[in-house]
């Protein structure tokens, strides 16, 4: 009877410590845990690479940059920066089986490097999620006989119109003089050339944009109220967010294969329905078609451009890619998910473009204007451009919400990885206190956030939701990204690394690494230094739209980029006294860097210590800076 009630007590161990962890017992790592499914994994990649960026940024890149012809950079750019990138750090996280901080064992010295990608992502989630509430206010305001956006209703000034209005000169029997546009326009006859004056109107999309939905404040100097509708819908959105990662991966590789495969759904739906409207053939004209310019890539901001929107649009450098790719069991796959995780996404944004100019060549039919004046891209695709577009289409309501409800999961797929990065980085950092409180700290993250992102909902919201893109989505990412691919390439090694994935994905012949190495070791780094400083030397103010940033506001935003960077040199400071100025010392990977798991190790591994566990020295440090006695951070 006393081994039986060892054994029950030992067994009702085991499965608290498993409940405890949200690891299930047929995960690999019991500790950690991983992935339910492959499908898990890659729906989850797939939703964090394709974002808000592919529907409302790419298309418009392509238009401006030669239609067609602009696939031939984008494409080269994808196979030079973004997926050797995107390979590495998938790499990364499944061979150590950690997040954006610790992975950095392999390169102590740039730990900081880890820090920033998790404070960057931090930033950049707050506002995120602002456009996630913008997506939900739009949807509820769907659900109305007449789009309220529609017409020049109550909330309306004198500017608003939904058409255009002005005056030319006409000459009738002998006589010239000013007449009214549609006066003219009614009865057939023709200007005077150079005769036309065209009045400075608002559509009233962007009114209702600007006058109802954000309560625009004339700058960042005037913060006004909190727009109580827009805070309700970002307390919505947080608690959406924190429903479907309250269990970690567990909960939201689940809730990914509706907000992943639904976008597509109305993709697909939208296209269909744009490509039956009167004008659809010029938009996607416009788009990719016989208006392509292949001339444009002698240009060398094509290039750019091109480069840009891959990086960002992949997700790369932002901590994310490592973090979810840490809960994939050892040997998994990890090339053939950077495949087909990539191409979906590029895929995804050529696709997208079809759909969303399909129906603004429809609006600019209507309206009878050229395509390129309807034409947008960011917050005035999203929320002016295609509204107005949606609003001139029979049952308008339902294709609004489903618009709207599209954008909703494309922003929620996003938001789960960033949010997750920053739960991992904290487990990874105190995992004995993360098994017993996940649950309460997930909640408390999503607390915080809200209310720092509270500012963002105030009159003067989208000046800092622009602020907040501006500084912290480009150079520090940038900067980390160069740093990430000198560090593991030039300092760790990179054939040493290509010897770590082998142990992951099986051996493969010296010809197959030949354009890794390549792209690891000199293009891509190169690639992004001159994107990067191309960046700074071209460097202007930020402005929203024809409001300018006063100088306090731009010194922000520095603020803001110089706070993830520090932490590079600060704790490169750090290791460098503990190692009593060996610098050397710093640069090479850690005792404790390595698998996860001892079956894994391998005779290159077999002498890890099993307990990750750092001196006494840096354990007495960790505890006095957090006040927790934890045992494998740094």
């Amino acid at each position: 009877m006393g081994l039986n009630h060892i054994l029950t007590c030992c067994q009702n161990s085991s499965k608290e410590l498993t409940q405890e962890s949200h690891a299930s017992s047929s995960d690999e790592n019991i500790e950690r845990g991983n992935w339910s499914r492959k499908s898990d994994y890659l729906l989850s990649l797939i939703g964090y690479a394709v974002g808000l960026g592919n529907v409302w940024r790419f298309p418009y890149l392509a238009y401006k940059n030669g239609g067609g012809a602009f696939l031939i950079p984008y494409t080269i750019m994808l196979a030079l920066a973004g997926l050797p990138l995107f390979f590495m750090e998938c790499s990364m996280g499944q061979f150590t089986s950690s997040g954006p901080v610790l992975v950095w064992r392999a390169v102590p010295i740039l730990q900081g490097v880890g820090i920033t990608m998790v404070l960057v992502t931090t930033f950049v989630s707050i506002y995120y999620n602002i456009i996630i509430a913008y997506s939900l206010y739009y949807m509820f305001a769907s659900f109305q006989t007449i789009l309220p956006w529609s017409d020049c209703f109550a909330w309306a000034d004198e500017k608003c119109s939904k058409t255009t209005r002005g005056f030319c000169n006409i000459s009738i029997a002998n006589n010239t003089a000013a007449y009214n546009l549609t006066w003219v326009n009614e009865r057939n006859l023709t200007c005077i050339e150079n005769s036309i004056v065209m009045e400075d109107v608002d559509l009233p999309s962007k009114q209702y944009w600007e006058k109802v939905t954000l309560r625009l404040s004339g700058g960042l100097d005037e913060t006004g109220e909190v727009v109580w509708y827009l805070a309700l819908c970002l307390l919505l959105a947080w608690i959406i967010v924190g429903a479907a990662l309250f269990k970690g991966i567990k909960s939201s590789g689940k809730v990914v294969y509706f907000t992943a495969v639904f976008p597509y759904i109305v993709l697909i739906i939208l296209l269909v329905r744009g490509a039956t409207l009167e004008g659809a053939f010029n938009g996607i004209d416009y788009y990719i078609g016989t208006k392509s310019n292949i001339t444009k890539l002698m240009e060398a901001e094509v290039w750019k451009d091109a480069a840009t929107q891959i990086f960002f649009s992949l997700s790369t450098a932002w901590g994310g890619l490592i973090a979810l790719s840490s809960y994939n069991k050892f040997h998994n796959n990890c090339y053939s998910d950077a495949i087909v995780v990539c191409v979906t996404n590029c895929l995804t944004s050529i696709f997208a473009g079809f759909a969303i100019f399909s129906i603004l060549g429809h609006m600019a039919f209507v309206t009878d204007k050229p395509v390129p004046e309807v034409v947008d891209s960011g917050f005035g695709l999203a929320f002016i451009a295609y509204p107005e577009a949606l609003a001139k289409l029979p049952i308008s309501p339902l294709w609004s919400f489903l618009f709207f409800f599209m954008l909703l999961t494309l922003g929620l797929d996003s938001q789960f990885a960033m949010i997750e990065t920053i739960i991992t980085s904290i487990q990874d950092a105190f995992p004995q206190m993360m098994k017993k409180m996940r649950i309460p700290i997930t909640l408390g993250c999503c607390v915080i956030l809200f209310f720092l992102g509270l500012v963002c909902v105030t009159q003067s919201g989208i000046y800092w939701v622009n602020l907040i893109d501006y500084f912290c989505g480009g150079w520090a990412i940038l900067f980390s990204a160069v740093l990430e691919l000198v560090g593991i390439n030039w300092i760790y090694g990179g054939n040493r690394f290509i010897k770590d994935i082998e142990m992951m994905i099986g051996k493969k012949h010296w010809t197959f690494w030949i354009w890794w190495r390549g792209c690891w070791f000199v293009i891509s780094p190169l690639l992004l230094t001159a994107i990067l400083l191309w960046s700074l030397i071209t460097f202007e103010s930020p402005t929203y739209g024809s409001v300018v940033y006063p100088t306090w506001g731009t010194a922000v935003g520095w603020c803001m980029i110089s706070f993830c960077l520090i932490w590079i040199p600060i704790v490169a400071v750090i290791k460098i006294i503990r190692a009593r100025g060996n610098v050397l010392q710093t640069c090479k990977a850690a005792e404790n860097w390595g698998p996860a798991l001892s079956q894994h190790r391998g005779e290159r591994y077999k002498h890890m210590p099993d307990n990750k566990e750092v001196h006494a020295e840096e354990l007495a440090t960790v505890s006095k800076l957090t006040g927790y006695d934890n045992h494998t951070y740094f």
